[in-house]
């Protein structure tokens, strides 16, 4: 099971682009806005367990 923090990096439309925080050579993770939490900013922190993005 994945644990891992991410930086919003950039929001695009309704898409974003995560960057890991443990692996910052890893090329950004798009994800669907309408996943994550509504709030979200860029450099918004996110934490990520069991398939749910929470603000951190």
């Amino acid at each position: 099971m994945l644990v891992c923090d991410y930086v919003v990096e950039r929001i695009d439309g309704d898409y974003a682009y995560l960057k890991r925080e443990d692996l910052p050579e890893e090329e950004c993770k798009l994800v669907a806005r309408a996943l994550l939490p509504e709030e979200i900013s860029e450099g918004s922190r996110l934490h990520y367990e069991m398939m749910q993005y929470t603000i951190i």
